[in-house]
Order: C-alpha cells, then sequence, then structure tokens
C-alpha cells in the first residue's frame, strides 16, 4: 500500500500536467498515454481499498495479548521529598507522627512528667545488647505477682516488692487515652497494656504467637512493651521460674528481631509481622533464631545472679546504717497476700505504690500535715478515689 500511494501521487502529478498543457501542442506530455495512466491509477486506488478493507478486518478480529492489550500514554517519576528521612528509633521501632509527638509533649507538660524521675519511668532503651542497665530500673519497672509473693523467700521477694505494682486501674481524671500508645510513659503503658503483654507472654506456638501480633501489634511493637518483656524475664529468673523465663524472652525476641527486620527493611514493624514468621518457617534461619534467644537467656541467667548479689549487699548496708532495731522489722512483703488485705479487700503494697509521689512520702513520714498538703493539691475527685483506696487498703483509718 505505501508503494502504491507513491506510484498514485506520481500519475496523479503527470495526469495534472497533462491537462493544464492541452492547448500546448510541442509539450512532452503529449507523449504520455494518459488513458494507461487513468487505468494503472484506478487498478492501485482498488488494490488499496481491498487491502485496507482487510486490514481493518484484521483489527476487528483480532486476539488480545499481553503486548496488544494496552499502551503506555505517560511515564513520570516522582521523587520523594522526605525519602531521606528516618521514621525508626535506633533500636527499631517505628517514631510516633509529628501530630502524636506534640500532643504527647502537651501532656507531659500539663502532668509535669519527666523521662527519668521517681515514678520509674525509664528514659533509656531497653534491649538484650544492653541487659546490663536492666538494674537500674528494676526496682521501679518490674512487675509483682501474687504468686511469686507466696512461694519465693525472703530476699528474692524484697527484691521484687521494690518493683513496680500490678496494674492499678486509671484514675477518672486521667488523659492517657488521648496520647499515642508509642508515646506513653513506661508507667502508664504498663496500668493501661501490661494485661496484654502477660497475656502474649503466655503465648507458646508461634502460630498464636503471629495471630496475636496481627490483632494487638499496634501495643507490643512497641519499645515499652520490649522493656516490660525484657524485664518480666528478668523478674521471673530472680523468683526461680526458669521455665516461664524461657518462653518469655523467646517471646520478648520475637519483638525484638521483627523491629530489627522493620528497620533493616525501611518499614513499618506491623508489616513485617507475616515476613518475619514466614522466615522462620526455614529450618536454617529458626535455627538461627533460637540460637540467639539461647544466648538471651544466658545473659539473663547472669543478670539475675548479679542483681540478687547487689540487692543482698543494699539490705545488708541498710541493716547497718539503721541499727539493731532494723532486724527486728517486719517486712510487709513476708506476711501472706490473704493476711495482709485491708478491710475493703485491697493490697496494702499495691495501694502505696500506685499513689502520687506527695501521699507516699506523707504516709512514709507519718506526718498527717503533709498527707492534707498533697490531698489540697488534687481534685476532689482524685482525692477522694486515693484515699477510699487507702481505706480500702487499711492503710488508713476512716
Amino acid at each position: 500500500m505505501a508503494k502504491a500511494n507513491l506510484r498514485i501521487k506520481e500519475i496523479s502529478k503527470i495526469l495534472s500536467k497533462a491537462s493544464a498543457n492541452d492547448d500546448d501542442s510541442d509539450s512532452d506530455d503529449d507523449l504520455e498515454d494518459i488513458e494507461g495512466l487513468q487505468a494503472e491509477l484506478k487498478a492501485l486506488q482498488s488494490a488499496n481499498n481491498a487491502n485496507q478493507a482487510k486490514l481493518d478486518h484484521y483489527e476487528k478480529n483480532k486476539k488480545w495479548n499481553v503486548d496488544n492489550l494496552c499502551h503506555v500514554v505517560e511515564e513520570r517519576t516522582i521523587v520523594n521529598q522526605n525519602v531521606g528521612e528516618s521514621k525508626f528509633s535506633e533500636s527499631g521501632f517505628a517514631l510516633p507522627k509529628d501530630g502524636e509527638a506534640a500532643a504527647a509533649v502537651a501532656v507531659a507538660e500539663d502532668k509535669k512528667v519527666e523521662a527519668n524521675d521517681e515514678s520509674g519511668v525509664p528514659s533509656k532503651e531497653l534491649s538484650a545488647a544492653k541487659i546490663a542497665d536492666v538494674d537500674n530500673e528494676t526496682k521501679t519497672t518490674t512487675k509483682t505477682s501474687s504468686s511469686a509473693v507466696k512461694e519465693e523467700s525472703s530476699t528474692t521477694t524484697k527484691a521484687i516488692t521494690k518493683a513496680a505494682p500490678k496494674l492499678v486501674q486509671p484514675q477518672p481524671t486521667e488523659t492517657i487515652n488521648s496520647v499515642a500508645v508509642s508515646m506513653m510513659t513506661y508507667h502508664d503503658f504498663t496500668e493501661k497494656y501490661a494485661h496484654v503483654v502477660e497475656e502474649f507472654m503466655a503465648i507458646d506456638s508461634l502460630d498464636r504467637s503471629k495471630d496475636f501480633l496481627l490483632q494487638k501489634g499496634d501495643i507490643l511493637l512497641q519499645e515499652n512493651a520490649s522493656s516490660y518483656l525484657l524485664l518480666a524475664s528478668l523478674e521471673d529468673e530472680m523468683n526461680g521460674f526458669h521455665e516461664k523465663m524461657k518462653l518469655v524472652a523467646r517471646q520478648s525476641q520475637i519483638v525484638s528481631n521483627i523491629a530489627e527486620l522493620a528497620k533493616s527493611l525501611q518499614r513499618h514493624p506491623g508489616n513485617v509481622i507475616v515476613p518475619f514468621f514466614q522466615r522462620m518457617e526455614d529450618k536454617q534461619l529458626y535455627a538461627g533464631f533460637m540460637e540467639g534467644v539461647n544466648q538471651f537467656i544466658k545473659r539473663i541467667e547472669v543478670r539475675a545472679v548479679q542483681k540478687k548479689a547487689e540487692i543482698e549487699e543494699e539490705r545488708a548496708r541498710e541493716v547497718l546504717e539503721k541499727g539493731a532495731d532494723a532486724e527486728d522489722a517486719v517486712d510487709i512483703s513476708e506476711i501472706p497476700l490473704d493476711q495482709r488485705l485491708g478491710p475493703g479487700g485491697l493490697d496494702p503494697m499495691e495501694v502505696f505504690e500506685s499513689l502520687p509521689e506527695s501521699m507516699q512520702e506523707a504516709f512514709e513520714s507519718r506526718q498527717k500535715e503533709k498527707l492534707e498538703e498533697a490531698l489540697r493539691s488534687m481534685t476532689v475527685d482524685e482525692a477522694e478515689y486515693h484515699m477510699k483506696r487507702c481505706v480500702d487498703s487499711g492503710l488508713w483509718n476512716a
């Protein structure tokens, strides 16, 4: 058809010149076979029309495939302006959004909460690589359980009773729900989500662990949860619950490894839960993971022995400083739980540890004026809440 079109143009030009020079008898165009050219032109046009009809038929009835199904209309490349910005902390956990961070800072200023105050909130990240730093937080962040208090010796029990209290219901005036989980202090996190971490600690199946993380990953894939698991494993080893400690250590390493994998892939930890457990189906990768868990367990065992020795030394030093009367003092932690419960059924140890610092100082000094001053600094509802718990636990006689 392309060759025919060229010939058609050539014939059309000759015929147009011939028609223009009909009056010029001396023109060389008279030598052309006009009728033959017209017949050739007609034949070429007819052949082109037939070929075009055939092409239209082919186009209408052709079979579609990957090559002719579609075509690219436009191509462009978009570069993210924040491509170099890191969205993860050094330990691999996702950082909060700017709005969440600003809200958390505002709440922290209103409540006058400091990152490393006496309430026991750890200001640094706890990881398996920094197991030696656990002793700085154990007194104020380790959870206590009633079963541990009943079964352990007085030495181990005193170590644990200096830890943070068990789960306490949030006060009516707290604004904890307005703060992103990732920006909660350790104390607030344990009060609100300790039961979720405890449930995860008791899971022995990898499949169930995966399902639980998919449901509660927004809580468990946080640095506070990782710290809680680390301290819980240390506490269990100090209490003599070795088998339980090994399970908690494995769960702790699952969370840590997911955080590390997310950091290496530059993805949110929640998006690598399934890929992580898919890797665990490979025997070689699973063996490497368990080797890391065993190394973590060994560090926990060594640290538990060191911590017990440090606690014994501290107790001996306190006895020497306080004199002989300290030896005759009764440690409330040595009293069975069912015997030390107050008239309202609350544990005085648990209630005392949950009180604001100002009220704790008032009870320790036994000065009524300090207690009244502490209560005046609170709202009416908050003061009534704390005093009712003090009465129900026997810390205060109504």
